[in-house]
């Protein structure tokens, strides 16, 4: 067609400008199109004819407007990646275990080829190291494995996000010491979480009159360096298992440790996990699938050997026919073992107008009562509303994505290229062979191998290896930071920001601990959104710790992680922004108040 003008579709910034051929009706139909076009327009004979609109010719020359908005872009975008890159790369610390065991039993080896004893052979680690000294794809491609599970990862946390600060500028506490009392507190922690994986969570109370409950928050109390919450200085039952969260301090290597708000009320299990999520015309049910008591893997050493090594899996998870809410440790291991969508889900139950006959489909506030913040510039707007470019739903749906993208990357460079400390699995299996095999040369602290956690779970699996829930136990790759709770913190960080923190939910509940198929009402301290997203935010990341593939320190330093990935990325997002309002505010982990 010679008479139609052509528009390249490809970029061109030297010669911006557009064809200045005008674009008419007859030029855009054009061969058969133009007879159909005749054929519309002509007048039926008894209407008076009805002349066509002009056509409005393309100008050569950018509206004001478009070139303002253009310049704007470009200025906003130099503006972030100079207030990014004015932030200092952080300090790194190690715990010194890698260069303190030269048989690497200090360090993550899992996926690597192993000796019999579980030790990592030399070359295969050499050439881990010298991949996650180099960061080059192809170092990585060099690396023996010693089965068939890859490891998982490594290349894409170097992968550069356009939002927020980079993973360098983040900086967390050291990981404990393989031999360090702390080290030592954490797996009498884990060994107690083990063998209570089937105590309902109601019993952690106070109150309680559960002797396991009572000798678990026992020894706990007697431990050098314990580091979990406590209640006038002591961890009480309903501090057990509760979270904490650790910040880099750079007077202390150990870290700053602190108790986010609202993680000691109530229920340990949020509120966001025991509601019906609404989802448009559909509804997600707030039951799971959970597994059976019988699902502990990793307890025969040859089990745990193969895994070691990277072997794929023999045995296979047994589940429960009847779905219920999380009531267990082991509910809420193996709810969080694939990584569900729990942010989204809080987003819709937020975001969602409460009301209606059938409460699945509703949210959380009635119409009349938005939970957004006052701040919000689209509650004092008279002629506007948030939709998904700025302030609704999917606006900060796709923030969440974008959040646990980049949190991941943060925690997982932590684990590669700085830390490689060693996961629970591998350190049961230093006990078993220092205890059953007699190895002297395995230095385990006194409070774990003299404790009466290890004592009860050899006796209930016959060996001093850690049970574990999930047949391939944990991931391949290390143990500290934590990457699930760095998902869960940067969630609840961002939806903090979004949503009314103060508000009191209404009408909290409880599975009830003699039929998980029900809740029951809870009574007890007002439970706050902010709060149970904290709550929310932790339940994501310890959870694993009752699957036995994480530490108490993994989960902690990972939520200020989280957090600090989402305060880069508001910070940017606030520069883009062209509404006029105050800026994003919340309440980070340690309680203090931060306006971005």
């Amino acid at each position: 067609m010679a008479d139609q003008p052509t528009i390249s579709t490809e970029s061109d910034l030297a010669s911006p400008t557009l064809p200045t051929t005008a674009v008419t009706r007859r030029s855009l139909l054009g061969g058969v199109g133009i007879a159909v076009g005749a054929a519309v327009l002509a007048s039926p004979p008894s209407m008076p004819g009805i002349a066509p609109a002009a056509a409005q010719p393309v100008s050569a020359d950018p509206r004001p407007l478009d070139a303002a908005f253009k310049r704007r872009a470009f200025e906003v975008r130099e503006a972030c990646a100079r207030n990014n890159e004015k932030i200092p790369i952080a300090p790194h610390p190690t715990n010194g275990d890698e260069a303190r065991y030269t048989n690497k039993i200090g360090s993550d080896s899992r996926g690597l080829p192993h000796d019999k004893r579980g030790e990592v052979e030399q070359a295969a680690w050499q050439a881990l190291y010298a991949a996650c000294q180099s960061g080059d794809p192809a170092d990585f491609e060099k690396i023996p494995l010693g089965g068939t599970r890859k490891l998982v990862n490594p290349v894409g946390t170097q992968a550069v996000s356009l939002s927020g600060m980079n993973p360098t500028q983040i900086a967390i506490p050291t990981a404990p010491a393989l031999a360090s009392a702390e080290r030592g507190g954490e797996a009498v922690e884990v060994y107690w979480q083990s063998l209570l994986r089937d105590v309902p969570l109601t019993e952690l109370r106070d109150d309680t009159s559960n002797r396991d409950v009572l000798a678990a928050t026992e020894e706990l109390n007697k431990l050098a360096d314990f580091r979990g919450p406590k209640s006038g200085g002591r961890v009480t039952p309903g501090t057990l298992f509760r979270a904490n969260a650790l910040y880099f301090d750079p007077t202390d290597l150990k870290g700053r440790s602190v108790t986010p708000p609202g993680v000691l009320d109530g229920p340990l299990i949020s509120q966001f996990l025991l509601r019906d999520v609404p989802y448009a015309a559909q509804w997600i049910s707030a039951q799971i699938r959970t597994v059976l008591p019988a699902n502990e893997f990793l307890t025969e050493y040859e089990e745990w050997l193969a895994i070691q090594n990277g072997a794929a899996p023999k045995r296979r998870l047994q589940f429960d026919a009847t779905p219920r809410y999380i009531t267990t440790g082991r509910d809420l291991a193996e709810y969080i073992h694939a990584g569900p969508a729990l942010g989204w889900a809080a987003a819709l139950i937020l975001a969602t107008p409460g009301g209606g006959a059938d409460q699945r489909y509703a949210g959380m506030y009635p119409p009349a009562e938005p939970v957004s913040y006052p701040s919000n510039p689209y509650r004092r707007s008279k002629t506007q509303s948030p939709a998904g470019a700025t302030f609704g739903l999917p606006y900060v749906q796709a923030l969440l994505a974008t959040g646990i993208r980049n949190s991941v990357r943060a925690s997982y460079w932590q684990k590669y290229f700085v830390h490689r400390a060693v996961r629970p699995e591998a350190y049961g299996a230093l006990a078993h062979h220092r205890l059953a095999n007699g190895v002297s040369d395995y230095p385990l602290h006194d409070n774990f191998l003299k404790s009466e956690a290890l004592d009860r779970s050899k006796a209930k699996y016959g060996t001093y290896l850690l049970s574990q829930t999930y047949p391939e136990a944990a991931p391949t790759h290390s143990t500290y930071p934590g990457g699930a709770t760095s998902v869960g913190a940067v969630t609840a960080t961002i939806l903090k920001a979004f949503f009314d923190e103060s508000r009191v939910i209404a009408n909290p509940v409880q599975p009830d601990p003699a039929d998980p198929t029900r809740l029951v009402p809870y009574s007890g301290p007002p439970l706050t959104v902010g709060g149970e997203l904290n709550k929310l935010a932790v339940n994501f990341g310890f959870g694993r710790n009752w699957a036995g593939i994480h530490w108490r320190s993994d989960a902690s330093a990972s939520m200020a992680i989280g957090e600090e990935v989402a305060i880069g990325m508001l910070r940017d997002e606030r520069i883009t922004l062209r509404e006029s309002f105050d800026g994003f505010s919340l309440t980070r982990f340690d309680g203090s108040r931060v306006t971005i």
